[in-house]
């Protein structure tokens, strides 16, 4: 894996060894940046069920501020924080090694709030609508954030989601994208 553009370009980083992590295929995280707008003048970005922390260190390399790393798995939690140290990032990363549900309540608690939030759950295993609700009913997404989730494409979504409108979909191989985006 590589990251693939902005200052880290052509880096390359780990995914977790097994079949416990699904990385992002480097051509689907290219697609879903370059309709994220390709590169980011700041913000903060979520990485829900980071694996490799791929999708986060892309958006650092692209232009955000800060990028938070969850992921409930000590294997996956290893090779995020040595991803992070091998592009010098560590002070602009931070790895919360929890459950979704966990540290999203750590998040709201400190009042966090987010620009770009990346949910990448074990396909079979989602409650996205939970979690979506989550964010929604926080306020964890900025105002015209973009939430992308990433499912299997046989996956449907409705067009609405409580604050959020579905922006766009897109099919790449076995996985769905879903962007949603915030109301202003």
């Amino acid at each position: 894996m590589r990251i693939i553009a902005g200052t880290y370009a052509s880096r390359k980083i780990n995914a977790p060894k097994g079949k416990q992590t699904r990385p992002t295929l480097d051509k689907v995280r290219e697609a879903v940046f370059s309709s994220a707008g390709g590169f980011f003048d700041g913000g903060i970005f979520l990485d829900l069920y980071a694996g490799s922390g791929a999708n986060g260190l892309e958006a650092l390399s692209r232009g955000c501020d800060k990028a938070v790393f969850v992921d409930v798995s000590k294997a996956a939690v290893s090779v995020i924080r040595d991803n992070i140290r091998t592009l010098g990032a560590e002070e602009n990363c931070r790895v919360l090694p929890v459950s979704d549900r966990k540290a999203l309540q750590i998040l709201q608690e400190e009042g966090a709030v987010f620009n770009y939030i990346y949910m990448d759950p074990p396909y079979e295993k989602h409650h996205n609508e939970e979690i979506l609700s989550f964010i929604d009913e926080n306020g964890m997404l900025n105002g015209g954030g973009l939430i992308m989730v990433e499912s299997l494409k046989e996956d449907s979504f409705p067009d609405h989601y409580h604050t959020f409108f579905k922006k766009k979909e897109a099919v790449y191989g076995i996985s769905r994208i879903t962007y949603y985006r915030s109301k202003e």
